[in-house]
């Protein structure tokens, strides 16, 4: 897992490197530049474009100010630079390589008001005006800037954050800063580039490596971690010769009904294909003939009214809620099933159920898995203004209650019972489809039933579901829930056998 730190730890594990390797903060500097500048090349790879480089006098200017030389290096020839002169202090490494800029054939400028853009022409723009550890919106003439900036309607790239935008803390919903179309960040991503609102700053991110020392990053103490495919191959196991139905576990699906059957046959085809060696679906009488033909392999146990799951120690998971309804008879079946003191896996209208009911959160079984999208998670734990406000909740939840929140979105955050979120990067606009929730919840029944740790499943699960979907995207506009389940076997194979 890679840890996400805060910008003052980055600029504590940028101090480490100049120490420790050692290097000199002006060639971390350069380095920096080079690695911004391969990123750059390859998206620009037309070198006759006018490119304009905002610079601020701090850190991020000076890196901007390497950028601009390197550029020119590289055949670049139409680069000016435009100091922003807003204030008196500069720091020394923003000098030198001012210093360096001058004895060059690169243009400069000096921007000491925002009305000074009024006539910039440019095919293209790099911003270093401001680098990471703002905590608070623009003013000023940054502001202006920043507005002016947008107004030239140019492709942007921005060295490390977009101005104005927080690398972690709470987004607001009117963010003042430039928006860029890609963010060159350096050694990691920052933390907020997971949470929607960083949609209005910045399209999308790429990290450049810079050579940081990776030990001393990985030993630092955070909450956020990003899972990588190495992480998945660890947690995931082979199946085994002289194995059997038995070793992998018995897995219930309480799901669908009289119209909601989908829901039921998705969850229960998931959980069929992530290898559960015997799935039921406890569905309603009327969808049985459904499930024989759509699922021959999955057992019915047709759900009556008034029902009790008989014995439901002899399941290894049980997941209730897609399709479900939220009538009085399924709400004393999800109380029955929590007095049982039972792990579930919580989605959709369980979760819908148990948002009015607020004395059974506080019953449920240790290491269960809730998977709300948002809304449904703000039906729970109340309405929420910012994202970053909504994961510290979900933390702040799964620690008090010892449960897993899959707080689902683009990025998903698994939240643990240990206070850690674990940030899920797969997946894809192409899965915007009903159902795939549904599929999500069997996924991870699948997992939760041959015998993984509440927490393993759910971080595997959503690293598998999101693989699934990039890997039909590939050659698809949109991909189906249906298409998904049908592909995970595939994908885990993959990911098995690497």
């Amino acid at each position: 897992m890679l840890t996400l730190l805060t910008s003052a730890q980055m600029r504590h594990a940028d101090q480490f490197t100049i120490v420790n390797k050692p290097i000199a903060s002006i060639d971390l500097m350069e380095k920096a530049a080079r690695a911004f500048v391969q990123c750059f090349i390859r998206d620009e790879f037309d070198a006759s474009k006018s490119i304009a480089i905002f610079c601020g006098k701090g850190n991020n200017g000076g890196d901007g100010l390497a950028i601009a030389h390197l550029l020119l290096v590289n055949g670049y020839e139409n680069v000016k630079v435009y100091i922003v002169n807003f204030s008196t202090k500069q720091t020394d490494d923003f000098a030198i390589n001012l210093q360096r800029l001058d004895e060059s054939r690169c243009k400069k400028a000096i921007i000491n008001q925002p009305a000074d853009l009024k006539h910039i022409k440019t095919d293209l723009i790099i911003d270093a005006v401001l680098g990471s550890g703002l905590n608070k919106p623009l003013t000023g003439d940054y502001a202006e800037l920043a507005h002016a900036i947008n107004k030239l309607n140019k492709k942007v790239y921005a060295v490390d954050v977009p101005t104005g935008f927080f690398a972690e803390g709470s987004l607001t919903s009117n963010y003042n800063g430039v928006k860029a179309y890609k963010t060159i960040c350096f050694q990691r991503p920052k933390i907020n580039f997971f949470f929607p609102e960083s949609a209005l700053a910045t399209e999308k991110y790429e990290v450049a490596n810079i050579e940081l020392d990776e030990d001393f990053i990985q030993k630092q103490d955070t909450d956020f971690y990003l899972t990588e495919e190495k992480d998945i191959q660890k947690i995931l196991k082979k199946r085994k010769l002289f194995s059997h139905k038995g070793t992998y576990g018995h897995a219930l699906i309480i799901a669908g009904n009289t119209n909601t059957m989908g829901a039921a046959l998705l969850a229960s085809m998931a959980c069929l294909h992530t290898g559960a060696g015997l799935t039921t679906a406890c569905i309603p009488e009327s969808g049985l003939t459904a499930l024989n033909t759509a699922l021959p392999e999955v057992m019915a146990l047709p759900r009556a009214e008034y029902m009790r799951i008989e014995h439901p120690a002899k399941y290894q998971t049980i997941a209730i809620g897609p399709g479900l309804g939220i009538d009085a008879e399924n709400e004393r079946l999800l109380e029955s099933l929590i007095m049982a003191n039972r792990e579930l896996v919580i989605d959709a209208d369980a979760l819908n159920i148990l948002a009015e009911r607020p004395d059974l959160i506080k019953k449920l079984p240790k290491h269960s898995i809730l998977t709300p999208h948002v809304k449904e998670f703000d039906r729970l734990f109340g309405e929420h203004d910012t994202w970053w406000d909504r994961v510290q909740t979900a933390k702040t939840q799964a620690h008090q209650l010892q449960i897993v929140i899959v707080l689902k979105n683009q990025y998903t955050f698994v939240c643990l019972p240990d206070g850690k979120v674990y940030i899920n990067p797969t997946g894809n606009p192409a899965m915007a489809q009903g159902g795939m929730g549904d599929v999500l919840t069997g996924i991870i029944s699948g997992l939760v039933a041959q015998n993984y740790p509440a927490a393993d499943a759910a971080i595997a699960g959503c690293y598998i579901h999101g693989q699934t979907g990039d890997e039909l995207a590939k050659e698809q506009h949109v991909v189906t829930a249906s298409q998904l389940a049908l592909n995970i076997a595939k994908e885990i194979k993959v990911l098995t056998t690497r």
